[in-house]
């Protein structure tokens, strides 16, 4: 018999969602290998189920050599089941390598397909859904968090982020900032619970709630794409000005000049090697 790795999705919140493939794959898996072996228990027993494989725990600490376990169940002919605390195992939760193991050594992977917390924020956003990029935890510190957002500058799809509610309004301050405060976006906060609630808005109008409000729950945020820009003719010395002062001030936070130039003249649809040369100039003048 072959053995096979299935990745599955859990429940974000609301028991009743598993799946009955979820119900029949815990009761009947050799070898379960779960985030929290103490969720996935509770879970278990919400659903009335009692596994009857081995449970052990796969989380960020211990999935190198979980690996090796967990492939060689699937070796020797036995079904291995991956769950994380909540959606699909691999998406900003351990899974992938696991998958990498059993991938490389030959042996079949498949997933069961379920709840998604990033899907379901989209969803429930009112954002458009035809593009969109998930984009997982942002950098948590500042500097390196404000970065990230500022190359995200002109990414013209919706993006999808998850945060830590204790980081929720420095994050949506820091995208507000590089974003611009009327960027529309959504916060989404404890999706199918019982305290669920959708906040969509402004980015500086959710960033003012954030700092104001004490913000609970699982998070995910949803920020509307960069609207097309209209371009910039650099011939206008005005224009030409403000848009060079743009690039330097990025400049002097620390990014290198042809980044800086490239998201400066991606957002004002200006000519990218014009506004190189004008900023190189500047800098010689200065």
């Amino acid at each position: 018999m072959t053995g096979r790795l299935v990745l599955a999705a859990t429940p974000i919140g609301d028991p009743e969602d598993a799946s009955v493939r979820l119900s029949r794959l815990i009761e009947t898996a050799d070898l379960i290998a779960a985030e929290d072996t103490r969720r996935f228990r509770r879970l278990a027993a919400a659903l009335g189920i009692t596994p009857q494989g081995r449970v052990i725990s796969n989380h960020e600490h211990n999935e190198g050599y979980r690996s090796t376990e967990l492939l060689e169940v699937v070796a020797g002919g036995g079904t291995v089941l991956v769950v994380s605390d909540a959606g699909m195992p691999g998406v900003s939760d351990p899974g992938l390598r696991a998958v990498q193991a059993v991938v490389d050594a030959g042996f079949p992977v498949t997933a069961l397909p379920g709840p998604s917390a990033a899907l379901t924020a989209l969803a429930l956003s009112g954002l458009p859904t035809d593009r969109f990029c998930f984009e997982g935890f942002p950098p948590r510190t500042s500097g390196k968090r404000s970065s990230a957002f500022r190359a995200l500058a002109a990414e013209p799809r919706t993006m999808i982020f998850f945060e830590s509610p204790r980081r929720t309004a420095d994050t949506l301050a820091a995208m507000s900032d590089a974003f611009g405060a009327d960027r529309p976006a959504a916060v989404c906060r404890e999706l199918t619970k019982t305290y669920e609630e959708i906040r969509r808005g402004p980015l500086g109008d959710l960033a003012s709630w954030a700092a104001s409000s004490e913000v609970l729950g699982e998070i995910c945020l949803v920020v509307g794409g960069a609207p097309e820009p209209v371009p910039v003719d650099l011939s206008d010395p005005s224009a030409a000005s403000t848009l060079v002062t743009q690039v330097l001030e990025r400049v002097d936070a620390g990014e290198r000049l042809k980044e800086a130039v490239a998201a400066v003249a991606a957002q004002a649809g200006a000519n990218k090697r014009g506004l190189y040369d004008a900023a190189v100039r500047a800098r010689s003048d200065s």
